[in-house]
Protein backbone atom coordinates (compact mmCIF):
# COMPACT_ATOMS: atom_id res chain seq x y z
CA UNK A 1 0.00 0.00 0.00
CA UNK A 2 1.40 3.41 -1.11
CA UNK A 3 1.95 5.86 1.55
CA UNK A 4 0.60 9.73 0.21
CA UNK A 5 1.95 12.88 1.59
CA UNK A 6 -0.89 15.02 1.03
CA UNK A 7 -4.34 13.86 2.01
CA UNK A 8 -5.74 15.71 -0.16
CA UNK A 9 -5.01 13.53 -3.17
CA UNK A 10 -6.93 10.92 -2.09
CA UNK A 11 -9.79 12.57 -2.90
CA UNK A 12 -8.29 13.20 -6.59
CA UNK A 13 -7.91 9.84 -7.62
CA UNK A 14 -10.91 8.12 -8.83
CA UNK A 15 -11.11 4.48 -10.94
CA UNK A 16 -12.65 4.42 -14.72
CA UNK A 17 -15.31 1.82 -15.88
CA UNK A 18 -12.89 -0.91 -16.61
CA UNK A 19 -11.12 -0.24 -13.18
CA UNK A 20 -7.99 1.63 -13.65
CA UNK A 21 -7.04 4.41 -11.51
CA UNK A 22 -7.15 7.70 -12.91
CA UNK A 23 -5.92 11.13 -11.06
CA UNK A 24 -9.13 13.71 -11.04
CA UNK A 25 -7.89 17.81 -12.47
CA UNK A 26 -8.18 20.12 -10.04
CA UNK A 27 -9.96 23.15 -10.04
CA UNK A 28 -8.27 26.11 -10.86
CA UNK A 29 -7.51 28.59 -8.44
CA UNK A 30 -6.94 32.32 -8.16
CA UNK A 31 -3.95 31.93 -9.34
CA UNK A 32 -5.35 30.88 -12.47
CA UNK A 33 -6.84 33.86 -13.24
CA UNK A 34 -6.00 37.21 -14.59
CA UNK A 35 -7.52 39.68 -12.03
CA UNK A 36 -7.04 42.66 -15.00
CA UNK A 37 -9.28 40.60 -17.37
CA UNK A 38 -12.66 41.69 -17.66
CA UNK A 39 -14.83 38.91 -17.53
CA UNK A 40 -12.76 37.74 -14.54
CA UNK A 41 -13.28 40.90 -12.55
CA UNK A 42 -16.63 40.69 -13.01
CA UNK A 43 -17.30 38.02 -12.22
CA UNK A 44 -15.77 38.39 -8.39
CA UNK A 45 -16.98 41.82 -8.30
CA UNK A 46 -20.99 40.02 -8.62
CA UNK A 47 -19.96 37.57 -6.00
CA UNK A 48 -18.72 40.07 -3.88
CA UNK A 49 -22.10 42.66 -4.82
CA UNK A 50 -24.05 39.29 -3.25
CA UNK A 51 -22.52 39.81 -0.35
CA UNK A 52 -22.81 43.11 0.24
CA UNK A 53 -25.92 42.51 -0.84
CA UNK A 54 -26.90 40.22 2.41
CA UNK A 55 -24.82 42.57 4.81
CA UNK A 56 -27.56 45.32 3.78
CA UNK A 57 -30.40 43.14 4.68
CA UNK A 58 -28.70 43.37 7.83
CA UNK A 59 -29.35 47.18 7.97
CA UNK A 60 -33.00 46.76 6.25
CA UNK A 61 -33.91 44.47 9.62
CA UNK A 62 -32.26 46.77 12.08
CA UNK A 63 -34.10 49.52 10.54
CA UNK A 64 -37.61 47.99 10.43
CA UNK A 65 -37.13 46.33 13.89
CA UNK A 66 -36.08 50.09 15.38
CA UNK A 67 -39.43 51.37 13.28
CA UNK A 68 -41.73 48.34 15.33
CA UNK A 69 -39.55 49.53 18.64
CA UNK A 70 -40.74 52.83 18.86
CA UNK A 71 -39.96 56.38 18.06
CA UNK A 72 -37.02 56.80 19.95
CA UNK A 73 -35.46 53.68 18.70
CA UNK A 74 -36.45 54.72 14.91
CA UNK A 75 -35.22 58.01 15.31
CA UNK A 76 -31.93 56.49 16.16
CA UNK A 77 -32.02 54.59 13.08
CA UNK A 78 -33.05 57.67 11.50
CA UNK A 79 -30.40 59.63 12.49
CA UNK A 80 -27.88 56.65 11.56
CA UNK A 81 -28.92 56.58 7.85
CA UNK A 82 -29.40 60.14 7.50
CA UNK A 83 -26.13 60.53 8.49
CA UNK A 84 -22.99 61.38 6.47
CA UNK A 85 -21.81 57.96 7.00
CA UNK A 86 -25.29 56.29 6.27
CA UNK A 87 -25.91 58.10 3.30
CA UNK A 88 -22.74 57.27 1.70
CA UNK A 89 -23.37 53.35 2.90
CA UNK A 90 -26.74 53.23 1.51
CA UNK A 91 -25.18 54.97 -1.96
CA UNK A 92 -22.72 52.22 -1.97
CA UNK A 93 -25.51 49.62 -1.29
CA UNK A 94 -27.79 50.98 -4.09
CA UNK A 95 -24.63 50.92 -6.51
CA UNK A 96 -23.98 46.85 -5.26
CA UNK A 97 -27.53 46.20 -6.05
CA UNK A 98 -27.99 47.58 -9.39
CA UNK A 99 -24.63 45.91 -10.15
CA UNK A 100 -25.88 42.25 -8.84
CA UNK A 101 -29.41 42.97 -10.73
CA UNK A 102 -27.55 43.86 -13.79
CA UNK A 103 -25.05 41.04 -13.60
CA UNK A 104 -27.71 38.46 -12.98
CA UNK A 105 -29.39 39.40 -15.87
CA UNK A 106 -26.74 39.47 -17.89
CA UNK A 107 -25.95 35.63 -16.74
CA UNK A 108 -29.59 34.63 -17.17
CA UNK A 109 -28.99 36.26 -21.02
CA UNK A 110 -26.09 33.83 -20.99
CA UNK A 111 -28.63 30.87 -19.34
CA UNK A 112 -29.87 31.11 -22.91
CA UNK A 113 -27.04 29.74 -24.78
CA UNK A 114 -26.46 33.42 -26.48
CA UNK A 115 -23.33 35.79 -25.56
CA UNK A 116 -20.94 33.62 -25.19
CA UNK A 117 -18.27 35.16 -27.99
CA UNK A 118 -15.62 37.19 -26.89
CA UNK A 119 -16.86 40.85 -28.45
CA UNK A 120 -20.48 40.25 -26.95
CA UNK A 121 -19.43 38.89 -23.23
CA UNK A 122 -16.63 42.72 -22.91
CA UNK A 123 -20.13 44.54 -24.89
CA UNK A 124 -22.39 43.11 -22.26
CA UNK A 125 -20.01 43.71 -19.18
CA UNK A 126 -19.69 47.31 -20.01
CA UNK A 127 -23.34 47.26 -20.36
CA UNK A 128 -23.59 46.22 -16.84
CA UNK A 129 -20.80 49.06 -15.78
CA UNK A 130 -22.29 51.77 -17.19
CA UNK A 131 -26.29 50.62 -16.51
CA UNK A 132 -24.96 50.30 -13.08
CA UNK A 133 -22.86 53.82 -12.28
CA UNK A 134 -26.29 55.25 -14.54
CA UNK A 135 -28.73 53.88 -12.72
CA UNK A 136 -26.76 54.53 -9.48
CA UNK A 137 -26.71 58.65 -10.33
CA UNK A 138 -30.50 58.62 -11.29
CA UNK A 139 -31.66 56.63 -8.29
CA UNK A 140 -29.94 59.08 -6.08
CA UNK A 141 -31.09 62.12 -8.15
CA UNK A 142 -34.66 61.15 -7.84
CA UNK A 143 -33.69 60.78 -4.03
CA UNK A 144 -32.67 64.06 -3.58
CA UNK A 145 -35.49 65.57 -5.59
CA UNK A 146 -37.95 64.04 -3.37
CA UNK A 147 -36.01 65.04 -0.41
CA UNK A 148 -36.09 68.89 -1.01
Amino acid sequence: MSKTTDVREAVMVGRRSDGSLVRRPLSPHLQAYDMLQMTSALSITHRITGVVWSIGMVFLVWWLASAASGEASFGGAQWFFGSLFGILGLMALTAAAWYHTLAGLRHLYWDSGRGFDLPTTYATGRMVLMGTAGLTVLTWLILFVTWI
